[in-house]
Parts: C-alpha cells; structure tokens; sequence
C-alpha cells in the first residue's frame, strides 16, 4: 500500500492523538494541526496528500479550510468529520471540494480502510498523469533475439525480474538499455504499477533534487505549487534512472539515503515520506572508473551493482540484424500508417546487414523510419538508405569483384571506376573529365569501350 502524507486537523487533543497514532500504525506519515488556521498554514506547503479534517472548529470551520485551500490550487483530498445531526453539513462541505465524509464517533478500522482507498484514488490520478507524459512501450512488442549473447541478456533479465533486486543495465549507447528496463518491469510483480523512466543526463542539475523528490509551494523561487516528484509517482512501481553516471555528486549522496532508508523528503518539506520503490538503473560509462577517479560514490555504486545485465553492441550480435530489421519495418510502417507489405530491396537489405552500426539499435531504427519516409511503391531501394550507409555498397561491389582476378584485371578495373566518377563528377560532360584526369578524350572512350566489351 502507498504510504500517504496524512493532516489531522481537530480541536480535541484526544482525538488528533488516537486518529494521529491509527495512521502512523497503518504505514503513514502524520502531521496535526489544532485549528484551521494551524490547518491552512499546514496545507499551504502543498505536500499534503490526505487531511482528515472535522467540520466544526472554533476559529474557521472545516468548510471554509476546504473552500481556501481550493482557491489556493492545493490538491489535498478532503475526509470531513462530524457528528450525525451535522450530516447536511458534510454533504455541503462535498460541495465545497471535500471528497468524502465519516460520522463520529469514529473507528480505527474504518479510518484505515478509508486511507488505503484514497491511496488507491491517489495513485490512479498520479499514473494517469504520467500516461499523458509517458508513451508506454510495452503496447508496442519486442523482438525476438536470436544471437547467444542476447538469449544470455533474456536468461539475466527471466531470473531478476520476479525479484526486487536494484538492477544496474550496462551497455553502448543505443544498444536498447531502456528496453531491457521495461522487460524487467513487465514482467515482475510490479507490472500493473507506474514505470517512470527519467534520462538523469537530460534534466538541468539545478532541478535534479526537486524532479526525484519533489517540493514544498514556496521551497525555492519559483515553485508556485507543490510538486510530488518521480520518485513518488513511481511508489509501489518502478523508476529507472537512465544515464546513471551524470548524477551530480551531491544527488548521489540523496539517492543513496533514499534507497538505503526507503523515504524521502521533498525539498522545503520537514517530514519525510515511506516509498516502495524498484530501482533500475542504466549507464554506457564505466561507473568502476568514475569510482577511482572520485566521480562517483563507491557505496553507491555497490547498491546499485547488485545484479548487473551488461548488453553488447549491435556489432557483437550481428545475427540479430536481419530479424531487428524486420521487426523495425513492421514497427515504424504501422506508426506511418504505411501497411505491412512494405518490402527491402536485397541491395539495400545487405547494406544494412553489413553495416557497423555504431549507433548500434538506436541508428538502425532511425534509418529504418528515415528510408520509410523516402521510399516509394512501398519499397526500400539502397538510395533510400542515408549516404553514408549506402556508399558500403560501392566497397561491397568491389570487395566482390576483386575476388579471384588478377593484379592486372583489378588495376583495370580501378581505373574505369575512377573515370566513371570523374564524369560524375563533371555531370557527364567527358570532355571535362578527360582533361580533369590529364588524359585525352579518345583515350577516355577507349578504355570506355574496352571495360564494355
């Protein structure tokens, strides 16, 4: 269950005491306050998931506490306390903004049972959030690996998954980390909770502790309302920091606390929060040397190199390539709306194949989408393929020719393809390419008609 930060708000010290005790033995973190006043100031800091607030009080009353911190964009759920002859009142404090109302006197099991539900509300609101921020892959389907090394990466990734393992994915840029982090996800017991993947390199260092943990309205300049942070929308799931290593120094201090203690504390906030959280994370640097040269914290790095899933180069895997190719053809013609009867021309397929790829699965996709967009007649043509790639098939052709002919044959062969280029070059005028290559225009068809014949 998701631990909730929980107001009291009533004037009997008693009751703030018994109903303060009940939520803390139900895993929540409890805050009093005596009066609405006490109430507002409290709320006003924006951290307040849940306040159980009663509606007659002596100096503001609990409609009016409901009704202010609405105005103020405070997004606090509202449980009102009164008596049965106040019932009416309730129902006017539900039209004010409150959620739901108990009658006194109150039970501890009912209050319990009350808290878990709104756990639930909240959560459902916080994943809706980010489903509106976050495309969720998985809907998407994953290729099948055929290639030893990547049946050993799916070996890893069956055996951590049911666990709650920290998992640190290791591996070249674009080589499919946050992949492997959604598998890992996918198929654990956390599965039907949020998935929160953050690119620790891409958010300014200035915001780095309020994006993981949150802030108080009024922490810093600026923070105009409250704000839960990542770590808290990934309660009860999983949040996988990608681009481990550019972690400043001081936030690794704080992430560590974090996993070491299981809580957090939002930034201008005095208490602190119960989390349960997976921790994946993921890194193309070698964290072992950040860790000599003092860049980064070896106690960190232990806690999160408990099981470690390094994947290699799309160059170490090459038996992949021909079904990723495939598996990328079907994925992004679906996205275009292009069909499925998209087909590869065999010269651009072996262009492909060959390749290096040294923006390993990432670069294949992106050239995948790109010769989608250019090619025509719902086929891939090698000149579909960026110029960079595409020019391998001139170093392929010749690789293929040379084989088995003479030292002679190939000079031969050579000089056509530099004279070949030369009247390219010179937009067909053989004039030009004659005297650019300091020969004469007769010699130029000669050894032309001698490479035809």
């Amino acid at each position: 269950m998701q631990s909730l930060q929980v107001l009291i708000v009533d004037d009997e010290p008693a009751l703030r005491q018994i109903l303060s005790k009940t939520a803390s033995k139900a895993g929540h973190t409890v805050s009093v306050a005596a009066n609405g006043t006490e109430a507002l100031e409290r709320l006003s800091k924006g951290d307040i998931d849940v306040a159980i607030c009663d509606i007659r009080m002596p100096d503001i009353s609990g409609i009016e506490v409901v009704q202010n911190a609405s105005a103020s964009g405070i997004e606090t759920i509202f449980l009102m306390m009164t008596a049965f002859a106040s019932v009416d009142t309730a129902i006017e404090a539900m039209r004010a903004g409150a959620y739901d109302y108990m009658l006194k006197p109150l039970r501890n099991e009912d209050v319990v049972n009350r808290l878990a539900h709104l756990a639930d509300v909240i959560h459902l609101r916080s994943e809706n959030k980010v489903l509106r921020k976050i495309v969720r892959r998985h809907t998407e389907g994953t290729c099948q690996p055929i290639s030893r090394t990547m049946k050993n990466v799916e070996r890893l990734v069956t055996k951590v998954a049911p666990t709650d393992s920290t998992v640190l994915i290791t591996g070249p840029s674009g080589s499919g980390k946050g992949v492997i982090a959604l598998s890992i996800h996918q198929i654990s017991h956390r599965a039907k909770e949020s998935f929160i993947p953050v690119n620790c390199g891409a958010i300014p260092e200035n915001l780095l502790e309020s994006e993981f943990f949150g802030h108080t309205k009024g922490a810093f300049t600026g923070a105009d309302k409250a704000k839960r942070g990542l770590f808290a929308e990934a309660d009860q799931g999983t949040i996988f920091l990608d681009e481990i290593g550019e972690l400043p120094l001081n936030l690794q201090v704080k992430l560590l606390h974090v996993i070491e203690d299981k809580q957090l504390r939002a930034l201008g906030s005095e208490q602190t929060r119960k989390i349960n959280v997976r921790i994946l994370a993921a890194t193309n640097r070698d964290l072992a040397k950040m860790v000599d040269e003092g860049r980064f914290r070896e106690d960190l790095y232990f806690r999160l190199n408990v099981f470690q899933v390094p994947l290699p180069s799309l160059a170490q895997r090459r038996e992949d390539i021909p079904s990723l190719i495939d598996f990328f053809v079907r994925k992004e013609s679906d996205k275009m709306g292009l069909g499925s009867d998209i087909e590869i021309s065999p010269e651009a397929r072996d262009v492909l194949i060959s390749y290096s790829w040294p923006g390993n699965v990432r670069e294949l996709q992106n050239v995948i989408a790109r010769s989608l967009i250019l090619c025509e007649n719902a086929r891939i043509e090698l000149f579909d393929l960026p110029q960079n790639i595409g020019e391998l098939q001139n170093s392929l052709t010749g690789n293929q020719r040379l084989a088995g002919r003479s030292l002679k044959q190939q000079l031969h062969d050579f000089e056509i393809d530099v004279i070949k280029n030369a009247i390219e070059i010179a937009n067909g005028d053989r004039k030009v390419a004659a005297s650019r290559l300091d020969i004469g225009v007769s010699s130029l068809y000669r050894k032309l008609e001698g490479a035809q014949g």
